[in-house]
């Protein structure tokens, strides 16, 4: 595909993207930007949720994953799955009773200020570095495949990115990231089931012959039970993906925000129940789509492996041009529509949580969220400039890890709210927040020589908020809240 090809692509996706925004931000005020005024239709957000919950790196890597894992990335899922029946049947009826605008007002309502800026400013950090990694990412893609060929340099590119992220998002909110993610969801939809179909044609299988070909393929082995050490043992995954599942949406602004814009707690419940059922298909064919790829590359000696293999096969002109704009479209849709939500979730957080803006007037608070939304922006737009200014692997990595780490104390902190009914010496949770993740750093990278040889993966956020629940339990005031 050609530079210029693939700017098209870009261009059409984003006029299509304002056109849904402008349909998306008619009427809308400030409870509209921040909630959709609770009137979003619940079938319409469980679509929209499916791509929510696929950014452009799962996009890319899910398919890849799968020469070193196989299936086994399904039971995580599953464990998505029991996660997400917690939020739909224990906090969002919470959320919904307190009437609340940002999920960390639970925190100041259970707790105190310090507990609840604590948590905000978890998520904000965190939010902030996952978002701004995600889109460098795909930034950097197009950098390589469109922008440098034409002259481009990366720093225009980033502007035009973040720039249209904040366009789309400045007036319509979460409304707007709503229909960016009805639209996400069903380009991401369109783009792995004809990439399924256009591969599996080429390489002359049938579709009884395509299900044959992958269920006796090795890589699609689903469960691992052998051995406890590895970080793909069954009971790890799905342990992990409960409590990952709880942190990350449950918790998470960015996603409970688009959640608590449905009319009521049942209409949020039924969206959720649909929205993750619909996700493990979903994921179920990207996972697909990976086991395909790597027997076409086999096929047609290609050795790209892992995040590397869905481009340069999609990209490499042995497949129909059709394949490329498929990729392309399926990439930019869910890099885009992840920085819009973000932005859209960091807007909403840092003015109710972070200014406490929540009980401004109506003008003063429409002024200072418009302000927050583009400092949002440019601090994103700041920080994709310096990864690409370290430009490795490792510090994206980093940022990962980091980002996991943040939110075990926020899920410590609502555990011990929900789970039990004393107060806390407030003063002191920024530092029990801060120590957690602290601790969690010395046993991962001690875990194998302290522990015969066992490994951390994804269960270390449970670890993270164990020590965050301890840490409330010793800051406890040994009385119940009035």
């Amino acid at each position: 595909m050609t530079p210029s090809i693939i700017l098209l692509i870009v261009a059409l996706y984003f006029i299509v993207l304002l056109l849904v925004s402008g349909m998306a931000k008619r009427k809308v005020d400030n409870a509209g930007f921040f909630s959709g005024n609770r009137q979003s239709r619940w079938y319409m957000v469980a679509f929209a949720m499916i791509g929510a919950m696929i950014s452009g790196v799962t996009y890319v890597s899910v398919p890849g994953m799968v020469g070193k894992s196989g299936f086994g990335y399904l039971q995580l899922i599953m464990g998505f799955i029991v996660g997400q029946l917690i939020i739909a049947f224990v906090l969002t009826p919470l959320f919904y009773r307190m009437q609340l605008t940002s999920v960390y007002e639970y925190l100041s309502n259970r707790f105190g200020t310090a507990s609840y800026h604590t948590g905000a400013w978890f998520f904000f950090i965190s939010k902030m570095l996952g978002a701004a990694v995600r889109l460098f990412l795909v930034c950097f893609t197009l950098q390589i495949l469109a922008f440098e060929p034409l002259g481009i340099p990366f720093i225009i590119n980033v502007a035009v990115s973040v720039g249209f992220v904040w366009l789309y998002t400045h007036q319509g909110g979460v409304k707007s990231v709503i229909w960016a993610d009805t639209v996400k969801t069903f380009c991401l939809i369109i783009s792995v089931v004809l990439c399924i179909l256009f591969i599996a044609q080429d390489m002359g299988f049938n579709f009884a012959g395509m299900l044959q070909a992958i269920e006796q393929d090795p890589m699609s082995k689903v469960f691992f039970f052998d051995n406890p050490n590895d970080k793909q043992y069954f009971f790890k995954q799905f342990f992990a993906g409960i409590f990952t599942m709880i942190a990350t949406c449950g918790l998470d602004q960015d996603m409970m925000q688009r959640n608590l814009s449905c009319k009521n707690s049942r209409e949020s419940q039924k969206n959720m129940v649909i929205s993750i059922l619909l996700q493990f298909v979903v994921i179920t064919a990207f996972l697909m789509l990976g086991v395909l790829l790597y027997q076409f590359a086999a096929l047609h000696g290609i050795d790209s492996t892992g995040d590397k293999i869905f481009p340069a096969i999609a990209t490499g002109g042995q497949l129909p041009l059709i394949v490329g704009i498929l990729f392309v479209v399926g990439l930019i849709s869910s890099a885009y529509n992840a920085a819009g939500s973000a932005l859209t979730a960091l807007t909403t957080s840092f003015t109710i949580d972070i200014l406490g803006m929540k009980n401004s007037g109506e003008a003063q608070l429409g002024t200072t969220r418009k302000r927050v939304h583009i400092g949002m922006a440019l601090l994103m737009a700041l920080v994709i400039i310096v990864f690409n200014v370290f430009n490795s692997t490792s510090v994206v990595d980093a940022v990962y890890i980091l980002a996991s780490y943040t939110y075990g104390p926020i899920l410590g902190m609502f555990a011990f709210g929900i789970l039990t009914s004393y107060q806390v010496r407030d003063r002191f949770i920024p530092y029990v927040a801060i120590l957690s993740p602290l601790l969690c750093f010395v046993l991962d990278k001690n875990s194998e020589a302290w522990f015969n040889g066992y490994r951390f993966s994804y269960e270390l956020l449970i670890l993270n908020a164990l020590f965050t629940f301890v840490g409330f339990c010793l800051m406890s005031q040994g009385k119940k809240k009035a």
